[in-house]
C-alpha cells in the first residue's frame, strides 16, 4: 500500500502501470484509495484522505460512515521511566495576577521573611474556590479574542499572567522516597511554590522546571499544595508563545537511592573493533547513609530479545550523585534511518540485596551521521541531502498546547511530502514529537532559545541536550539563530562556550548556528561551530565555501515563501496571496528558487524551509486583520497548499508522485486561460481536457511543467510517463454548487484513555460527491462521547473562536480535533450548516489504560501554622493579645506533632483564618483529627466547643460566617506528664 495521507490536496499518484491502463479513467475514491490518501481543496480529486481535499469524482461512502486515511491506532507511549505518575488533572486556574496588598505590620513583615508562608496565591490556605478547574496541557492564550491593540507578533492575543493551584495527597508510604514534580514547560517564566515555599523559578517557556519537593513533602492526611504563578507577558520569540503550563506534568517517586532525570546516557558508538553501546547511569542517594548497588543493563533488539547485557557496581554518598559506566558490545546492528527507522531498547535498572530498586529505559538507533564540506551529509554511509522543514510548536484550535496525537500526525504529513528533517525552531520541543521522530524516521536539528552562556541559561541548553542525547533523530544541535553578535568577538566567545558544554554532554553530534550575518568578519561565530549554518544567504553559498572549503555548511532557514491555500491570484487589499507559488518575502525566494539554489550545490548539506505549517502570530506581509503566517507549506491546520506538492515532486524519488494545481472550478471564467501545472517526478507528463490532449511535456524537477489552458468545464487529467510507460495519474473536476458536509477522520479507531485527540476533516460536497473549492458555509459540530477541543480553517484572516464547537469553511475545508472519552464505544461527530444535508462519522474507541497518574485530590482548608504558648502551671487566657511585634513570646507548633510534657499542663494553640467563600458566606466547622489532652476551641473570642477526656479525639468546632481574617484558639490541658496538642490534622469543614 501507498505511504499514508501523502499528497493532501492534490490526487494521489498510483504505484503501478497497471493500476491505470494508458487511456483508461481515473480511479474511483474507495476505501482503500482513502486510507492511502492526504487532502487539500482544489488541488486533486481522489486524494481524499487526512487534510486537504480536492474536487473530484463521487466518493463511493454514504454520508453516516466517514472513512479513515490512516489504518492505525497510536502507539501505546514507550515507558522510560516508571517511577512517573501523571500531574495534568486536579487543577485550578485563574486568569490575571493576583496581587499581594503591601505588608505593613510587624508580623506580617517578619512571616514574610520565613520559608514556608507564602503570600497571596502561593499560601497553602489561599482561597482558590472560585478558580476555573482545567486539564492540562493548557494554553489560555487560545481563548483570548484577537485585539488589534494587543502584540502583532503574538498574534494579536493577549497573553498575560496566570496563576495554576493543584492539591496533592501523598501516601505515607512515601516517605522517605525521592519525590520530583516535573513541569513540562510554562509559557513563559514561571515561579513555582510547594507548601508555602518557593521552589523554582523558570526563566524560558521551552525547558522543563524540575523540583525536588522531598524535603517539603507531607504525608497521610496532611495535603500538598503546588501553585504556579506563569508570567507570559515576558517574550522569548517573535511568533506566538501561547500561555500557561503547555506541555505534561509528572511526579516522580522514586526509591531514596535511584537514578536521576535524565540521567541514563546510552548512545551507540562505531569504532574500528565495531558497534558499542556505552551506557553511563547518574545515580543520586537522599538517603542518610552511604548506599552501594548494583546498576545492571540490557540492549533489546526489535524482536524483543535480549542481545547484550552488563553489570557494575556504585557506592553513593548521602546526598551526593555518582556514575556507573558501562560497554555492550553489538555485533551487525540494523541501521536506523528515515526510510527503516530500526529502534532498540536499553533497559537498566538498580539492584539493592538483590531486589530492583528502580528503573529507566530509552529507545536507541544504530546510525553514523557525517558531514562533508564538499558532497554534503551522509547517513549509515550514504549521501542524504537533507529535505528540512522549520517548525514552531502551535496548531489551529489548540495553540501550543499540542495533543501527543497530533504530533505524530504532523511528522506523517511531513513524511508525505518527502521531508527526512525538521528544525524546532527556536525552541526545545516537546518529547513527544522527539518520540515521533525516532519512531517515524525523521532527522532533527534541536535548536536552544536564548542565546547565553550564563549559568542560569546555561543550565537550559545542558538540560536539553542531557534530555535528548540519546535520539537517533536528533542529529545536530543549534546553540542560536539570527543572534546581533554574530559576526563579533564577543558572539563568537560566547558560542564557544555553549558548543563546549554541549561537547562535554554528548561528543558524538555537530554543532552548528543559525547566522544570518557576519560570517565574514574576521571572527565570527562560524569559527566556533561545527558546521556552518546559513538563514537566507543564498547569495553567499559559493563565497563562503571557497574561503572555507574544509567547512561543512548547510541552509538552517530558507525561502519564506507566501501562499494562501485555496487562494489562486494575490489581493494585496484581501490580505491573500496566490499558491502559484509568485510571492516571497523580500530576504527569501520562492519555493521553486530555493530548491534550485541548494540542490545544484552538492556542498550545501540541505534546506531548511520556512516553514512546514502556518503558525500562529507573525503575520508577514500583513498584519491587521491578518493574525498568522502563510510561510506554511501546509497551513495551521495542516491541510497542503501546492507547495506542498511542489516539494513531494522535488524531494520524492521512490514513488511517483503527481498533481494538478489550480482546481477545476471557475465558474463565469469560461473561455479565460488558466494556468495549469503538473507536479510530478515523472519524466513526461501528458495533460487532458475532456479527454482531448493539450500535449506533453518534458519534466524539469526544478521548475515543473505548465500549460495555459482556456476554463470550460469538466475533468482535467494529468499522466506521468517513465521510459514512455503511464506510471501516474491524477485529475480535477469541476464541481456544482455544496448540497451536503462530509466529514472524514484521520483514524478509524482511538483509544479510550481520555487523552486520545485526532483531527477530523469537514469539507462541502456537491450532489455527485465533489468537493467544492470555494465554499464557505458556516458549520455547527456536536459530539458524543468525545469533545472537540479546538477548530480552526487556515484562514489568517479569520478571528473567530478556535475552542468553540463551530467553524466556517475556508475554501472548502474546516478541522476539527476531536478527544475521545475514556473507556470503550464509538464517538461520533456530526456537522450541520444552513441549507447543506449534515455529515457524521463515527469511530470506534477502544478500551486502553491510560498512564499512571496521581489522582486529583480536592482542594480543603487545612490550618497547618499554629502558634503555641509555653506550659503553665495555671489555666492561661483565651483572649490575651500578644503585640506585632513579640515573635517569641509563642513558638511554631504544626499538627500531628505532639508537645511536651512541660513544666506545666496548659498550653493554648493560636492560629488566624481567613476561611474560603462558602465558608465565609454560609459558616462551616474547624474540624479537629485528634486533640490529645482536655480542650476548649475559641472561635473570634468565642467559646464554640471543647472535650474532657485526655485521651486522642476528634473535636469539630462550630465556625459561624463571616469573612475577613478570623482567631482560632485552642487551650489544652495535658495529662500530667504525657504529651499533648494536635495528634492529626485540623482542616476547615464547608456546611
Amino acid at each position: 500500500m501507498p505511504p499514508d495521507d501523502a499528497a493532501p490536496g492534490m490526487a494521489r499518484a498510483t504505484l503501478s502501470p497497471k493500476t491505470f491502463p494508458a487511456g483508461d479513467r481515473p480511479m474511483t475514491v474507495t476505501r482503500r484509495t482513502l486510507l492511502a490518501s492526504g487532502l487539500t481543496t482544489g488541488l486533486t480529486a481522489p486524494a481524499l484522505g487526512a487534510p486537504g481535499l480536492a474536487a473530484g469524482r463521487p466518493l463511493e461512502l454514504d454520508s453516516g460512515d466517514a472513512p479513515a486515511p490512516f489504518d492505525a491506532m497510536p502507539e501505546p507511549p514507550f515507558i522510560a521511566d516508571p517511577s512517573l505518575l501523571r500531574l495534568d488533572d486536579g487543577w485550578l486556574f485563574h486568569k490575571g495576577d493576583i496581587v499581594v496588598p503591601p505588608i505593613l505590620g510587624h508580623e506580617e513583615s517578619y512571616q514574610n521573611a520565613k520559608a514556608g508562608i507564602a503570600q497571596g496565591a502561593a499560601a497553602v490556605g489561599y482561597d482558590d474556590s472560585d478558580w476555573r478547574a482545567v486539564e492540562l496541557p493548557h494554553d489560555w492564550a487560545m481563548e483570548e479574542v484577537v485585539d488589534p491593540n494587543a502584540n502583532v507578533a503574538q498574534g494579536y492575543r493577549r497573553r498575560g499572567i496566570g496563576w495554576y493551584r493543584r492539591t496533592l495527597k501523598l501516601p505515607v508510604e512515601w516517605r522517605g522516597r525521592y519525590l520530583e514534580v516535573q513541569l513540562g514547560a510554562a509559557a513563559t517564566n514561571a515561579k513555582v511554590w510547594f507548601n508555602g515555599v518557593l521552589v523554582a523559578h523558570s526563566f524560558s517557556g521551552y525547558t522543563a522546571i524540575l523540583i525536588d519537593i522531598t524535603p517539603y513533602a507531607r504525608f497521610g492526611e496532611e495535603l500538598n499544595t503546588l501553585a504556579v504563578r506563569v508570567d507570559a507577558e515576558t517574550m522569548e520569540g517573535w511568533w506566538y508563545e501561547g500561555a500557561g503550563l503547555y506541555r505534561h506534568n509528572w511526579l516522580a517517586v522514586r526509591d531514596g537511592v535511584s537514578i536521576v532525570t535524565d540521567g541514563l546516557h546510552a548512545d551507540p558508538r562505531k569504532g574500528d573493533g565495531g558497534w558499542t553501546v556505552p551506557v553511563a547511569l547518574t545515580v543520586s542517594n537522599i538517603q542518610k547513609t552511604a548506599a552501594t548497588v548494583r546498576a545492571e543493563a540490557v540492549l533489546i533488539d526489535p524482536a524483543g530479545r535480549t542481545i547484550g547485557r552488563a553489570e557494575t557496581d556504585i557506592s553513593v554518598d548521602p546526598l551526593k550523585t555518582a556514575e556507573a559506566s558501562m560497554t555492550i558490545p553489538v555485533a551487525d546492528p540494523q541501521r536506523w534511518s528515515v526510510d527503516h527507522p530500526t529502534l532498540y531498547r536499553v533497559e537498566t535498572r538498580l539492584l539493592r540485596d538483590g531486589k530492583a530498586i528502580d528503573a529507566r529505559a530509552t529507545r536507541i538507533g544504530f546510525r553514523e551521521i557525517r558531514f562533508e564540506a564538499a558532497t554534503g551529509f551522509y547517513l549509515n554511509g550514504v549521501a542524504t541531502k537533507i529535505k528540512g522543514v522549520c517548525v514552531h510548536q502551535d496548531h489551529a484550535g489548540v495553540g501550543i498546547a499540542m495533543p501527543d496525537a497530533m504530533w505524530e500526525w504532523r511528522i506523517r504529513r511531513l513524511k508525505a511530502m518527502g521531508c527526512n528533517a525538521l528544525r524546532c525552531s527556536h525552541h526545545a520541543p516537546a518529547p513527544e514529537l522527539l518520540d515521533a521522530c525516532d519512531r517515524l524516521g525523521m532527522l532533527v536539528m534541536g535548536e536552544n532559545r536564548n542565546f547565553n552562556p550564563s549559568p542560569d541559561y546555561l543550565r537550559q541548553l545542558q538540560w536539553l541536550v542531557r534530555r535528548d542525547r540519546n535520539r537517533p533523530s536528533v542529529f545536530l544541535w543549534s546553540v542560536f539563530n539570527e543572534e546581533p553578535m554574530q559576526g563579533t568577538e564577543q558572539g563568537y566567545e560566547m558560542v564557544r562556550r555553549m558548543a563546549e558544554a554541549v561537547k562535554e554532554l554528548d561528543s558524538s553530534r555537530p554543532v552548528t548556528a543559525a547566522m544570518n550575518d557576519g560570517m565574514f568578519s574576521p571572527l565570527n561565530v562560524s569559527d566556533a561551530v561545527d558546521v556552518m549554518g546559513f538563514n537566507y544567504q543564498h547569495r553567499r553559498y559559493d563565497k563562503f565555501h571557497a574561503a572555507h572549503p574544509t567547512k561543512p555548511m548547510t541552509s538552517s532557514e530558507d525561502t519564506s515563501a507566501f501562499m494562501t491555500r485555496g487562494v489562486w491570484k494575490t489581493d494585496m487589499a484581501r490580505h491573500e496571496v496566490s499558491s502559484y507559488d509568485t510571492d516571497a518575502a523580500e530576504w527569501g525566494l520562492t519555493h521553486h528558487e530555493s530548491w534550485r539554489m541548494i540542490d545544484t550545490r552538492p556542498f550545501v548539506v540541505g534546506t531548511f524551509v520556512w516553514t512546514g505549517f502556518d503558525y500562529h502570530g507573525e503575520p508577514t506581509p500583513f498584519e491587521w486583520p491578518t493574525t498568522s503566517s502563510v510561510f506554511g507549506i501546509m497551513d495551521l491546520c495542516g491541510f497542503a497548499k501546492m507547495a506542498f506538492h511542489l516539494r513531494r515532486a522535488q524531494w520524492v524519488d521512490d514513488a511517483p508522485a503527481l498533481a494538478i494545481a489550480p482546481h477545476w472550478t471557475w465558474p463565469g471564467r469560461e473561455g479565460e486561460a488558466i494556468r495549469v501545472i503538473a507536479l510530478t517526478n515523472a519524466e513526461t507528463v501528458e495533460l487532458r481536457l475532456n479527454g482531448r490532449s493539450l500535449g506533453t511535456k518534458t519534466v524539469d524537477r526544478l521548475a515543473m511543467p505548465e500549460w495555459q489552458v482556456p476554463y470550460r468545464p469538466g475533468l482535467l487529467e494529468a499522466i506521468g510517463y517513465r521510459a514512455g510507460r503511464a506510471v501516474s495519474r491524477t485529475f480535477v473536476e469541476t464541481a456544482g454548487a455544496p448540497v451536503a458536509l462530509r466529514l472524514v477522520a484521520d483514524r478509524g479507531g482511538m483509544l479510550g484513555t481520555g487523552s486520545d485527540v485526532q483531527p477530523f476533516t469537514v469539507m462541502a460536497v456537491d450532489a455527485q460527491g465533489r468537493i467544492v473549492p470555494d465554499a464557505a458555509a458556516q458549520v455547527a459540530l456536536r459530539v458524543t462521547k468525545g469533545a472537540v477541543i479546538g477548530v480552526g480553517n487556515g484562514d489568517p484572516n479569520d478571528h473567530d473562536s478556535e475552542v468553540l464547537p463551530a467553524r466556517r469553511l475556508f475554501h472548502g475545508l474546516a478541522q476539527a480535533l476531536v478527544r475521545a472519552e475514556a473507556g470503550a464505544g464509538t464517538l461520533t461527530l456530526e456537522a450541520s450548516a444552513p441549507g447543506l444535508k449534515p455529515a457524521r462519522a463515527s469511530v470506534r474507541v477502544i478500551a486502553a489504560q491510560p498512564l499512571p497518574a496521581l489522582p486529583a485530590t480536592r482542594p480543603v482548608a487545612m490550618l497547618t501554622d499554629w502558634k503555641r504558648s509555653d506550659f503553665t502551671a495555671t489555666r492561661p487566657d483565651p483572649l490575651r493579645r500578644y503585640a506585632g511585634n513579640d515573635m517569641n513570646s509563642l513558638v511554631y507548633a504544626r499538627p500531628g506533632r505532639l508537645e511536651g510534657p512541660g513544666e506545666g499542663v496548659w498550653s493554648t494553640y493560636r492560629t488566624s483564618i481567613k476561611p474560603r467563600r462558602r465558608v465565609a458566606e454560609q459558616g462551616g466547622a474547624v474540624v479537629f483529627a485528634e486533640v490529645v489532652g482536655r480542650a476548649e476551641a475559641w472561635v473570634d473570642g468565642v467559646k464554640r466547643a471543647g472535650k474532657t477526656d485526655f485521651a486522642g479525639a476528634p473535636l469539630v468546632v462550630p465556625f459561624p460566617a463571616g469573612a475577613g481574617e478570623r482567631q482560632v484558639v485552642l487551650v489544652v490541658e495535658a495529662e500530667p506528664g504525657k504529651a499533648s496538642g494536635l495528634g492529626r490534622t485540623v482542616s476547615v469543614r464547608e456546611r
